[in-house]
């Protein structure tokens, strides 16, 4: 078995510079944890009507609605299997902004149905978003989002484009600094950017078998809507 984003970029996954390979194959056949720290060099939101979208979004730590520079970073992809039996990793950023810590939350599982990597935000995973992987030819990382849905109880939605958002991520490592480089970037087709941040961090890898996942990580509520 291999991590969830190999499964999904199949041979495309051994083009990504080798720190990447190892990054993205963090999962329960690894058996490792990757915690990130570094510092994000802006963390920006787009015109100042997003601001109560990105509020409302952020009691659930879906995206960031605070600003600021040099911001201090940590990420914490962690595997685990779910209340469904499917093998899930977190993505959980946490910003140390001016005013206190906000969070970034995300699981993704590896759909086949799909064939695609699941994104469910927040910590109630109410939104699902797919995520089109792919190695660029520097050997950075590429991640495109595709279809939102929104889950809540018996509400089973595509997201409109209208308000929606189209995420793009490019992650690389910088042999010379030993770094690993971000740049996240989520637009609107219609209003433009609306949120983003960029920066660099180290990873730490540990075994997750002995350590396990740390209370607080895991989401609220499990969604298993694809």
């Amino acid at each position: 078995m291999t991590s969830i984003f190999a499964r999904a970029m199949g041979d495309d996954f051994h083009r990504l510079h080798p720190q990447l390979r190892r990054r993205f194959s963090v999962g329960l056949d690894s058996g490792e944890m990757c915690v990130g720290r570094g510092v994000m060099d802006r963390v920006w939101h787009g015109p100042a009507f997003v601001k109560p979208f990105l509020a409302l979004g952020g009691t659930r730590n879906i995206l960031v609605p605070r600003t600021g520079r040099r911001v201090p970073f940590t990420i914490e992809n962690v595997p685990y299997t779910d209340a469904y039996g499917r093998e899930t990793v977190t993505f959980v950023r946490t910003f140390a902004l001016p005013g206190g810590e906000r969070r970034f939350d995300a699981t993704m599982v590896h759909s086949a149905e799909r064939g695609c990597v699941l994104d469910y935000l927040g910590t109630h995973q109410h939104l699902a978003s797919d995520l089109h992987l792919s190695a660029e030819p520097d050997g950075s990382l590429l991640i495109r989002s595709g279809e939102h849905r929104f889950r809540e109880g018996r509400i089973d939605v595509r997201v409109p484009e209208l308000i929606g958002g189209e995420a793009e991520v490019r992650e690389s490592y910088d042999d010379t600094t030993g770094r690993f480089r971000i740049r996240v970037r989520v637009t609107n087709r219609y209003v433009g950017p609306l949120f983003g941040y960029e920066g660099s961090f180290t990873a730490h890898y540990a075994d997750v078998r002995s350590l396990g996942v740390r209370a607080g990580l895991r989401p609220v509520r499990e969604e298993i809507r694809a």
